[in-house]
């Protein structure tokens, strides 16, 4: 199978599956050097040959779980052996700048309607997101990518064994919660209103009801067309998805050195330094590669993302235990003591002093959110026990970072 990569609605390669387990990505020869498919392939004359079917940067946006489920359905049981296969049914509507379809075939479809703000209103209990997702499967023809992640044991409702479900639109990710997870939405979107006080986010808004979340995109204009390329770390790293959880803060901090131009470097070090400062303060043990990701318009303009898929894990039978995401140090572990300072100044540059007065900002942050928390146990009594554990993980997270 042979497909068309596009940056910005203007073609720029041909991707191509070698034997079963090779691809081939080939640049036209015409193509700006700007018009890169990846921060990690420049335009060149030369080919890309991956020992893999696909390039990191196109794993980044393939479907799992329910929705590859689903599409199973649709188009057959092919689909979810071929990732080439999948890409062609989905590449038309992925985050970023990049668009990948057969040759000749028309980039903009029109997309089904959803009205967020009646989603916001109404019913997301886990048969009624399960619906949606139908509705909205085939993202090739419909303009929307529906991806449901970390496919689990077998259950009773559709969603059942997933343990988080997202759907993506042209200006919004909408989120659903489910049994393994309940209130999952309200969870990420109390998280996600700590790092705002402290540092750039993508926008969220959650349900009545506490059961699904809206993230705007942050990848977009104002117009919802695509403006940004996006990559996380998984594909900056040359790491399958699946591989997510195996990489280390050092590798991390040295993508950004290879990608990010220096006027840019100082911020971005700062921003994944409080990223990592708050994900012991809320106790995220899913802060891993595919959570991070760099922004950019051309190789001179790259900046890490604002903030996203923030959660406090530890709240949740069978997550209580894990360890945080991101190794440092050769180590994962809550309780890292004057090592976890002693690596931001030494791999971020931000010195003692200044990790304090962040550490101050989280902790006036956290303060600031829990009446939230509070009102959320009140308003919904199936929450009530999850928020308590919430504001107790958050107090021992801050004074963790303080001891």
């Amino acid at each position: 199978m042979q497909l068309s990569v596009y940056v910005l609605g203007r073609e720029v390669a041909t991707l191509e599956q070698s034997g079963d387990f090779k691809s081939v990505l080939t640049y036209r020869p015409d193509v700006a050097a700007n018009d890169f498919v990846s921060l990690t392939m420049p335009v060149r004359t030369e080919s890309y040959v991956w020992d893999d079917q696909l390039p990191p940067v196109l794993q980044m946006n393939l479907p799992e779980g329910y929705l590859l489920q689903v599409l199973q359905e649709q188009f057959g049981p092919h689909i979810g052996a071929s990732p080439i296969a999948l890409l062609s049914v989905i590449g038309r509507n992925m985050v970023g700048r990049l668009q990948v379809a057969a040759p000749s075939a028309a980039l903009d479809e029109p997309a089904k309607p959803i009205e967020v703000a009646a989603l916001l209103k109404g019913d997301n209990s886990e048969a009624a997101f399960a619906a949606l997702v139908r509705a909205h499967a085939t993202s090739g023809v419909s303009g929307v990518v529906p991806k449901f992640l970390d496919a689990q044991t077998e259950g009773v409702s559709p969603l059942a064994r997933h343990k988080k479900a997202s759907l993506v639109t042209r200006r919004h990710i909408i989120k659903g919660s489910s049994a393994q997870l309940p209130f999952v939405a309200l969870n990420e979107h109390l998280c996600m209103q700590v790092a705002s006080r402290v540092m750039p986010t993508a926008k969220t808004e959650v349900s009545d009801d506490g059961q699904a979340l809206v993230v705007h995109r942050f990848d977009v204009d104002d117009q919802g067309q695509a403006h940004w390329g996006m990559e996380d770390f998984c594909s900056l790293l040359g790491l399958r998805p699946a591989a997510k959880y195996d990489t280390t803060w050092e590798r991390i901090a040295k993508a950004v050195r290879d990608h990010v131009p220096g006027t840019q470097r100082l911020d971005t070090y700062r921003q994944l330094a409080t990223t990592m400062l708050l994900t012991y303060a809320l106790r995220n043990a899913d802060c891993h590669a595919k959570n991070l990701a760099l922004l950019y318009t051309s190789r001179a303009d790259v900046h890490l993302s604002p903030a996203y898929d923030m959660l406090t894990t530890s709240v949740y039978a069978g997550f209580g235990h894990n360890p945080p995401g991101i190794e440092f140090s050769g180590k994962k572990t809550w309780a890292p003591g004057k090592n976890l300072q002693k690596f931001i100044a030494a791999t971020f540059g931000l010195q003692p002093k200044e990790q304090q007065q962040l550490v101050q900002a989280i902790s006036d942050a956290v303060a600031d959110v829990g009446p939230q928390v509070r009102r959320a146990m009140k308003q919904h009594p199936g929450f009530e026990d999850i928020g308590k554990r919430m504001l107790m993980a958050w107090a021992e997270g801050v004074q963790g970072l303080r001891d």
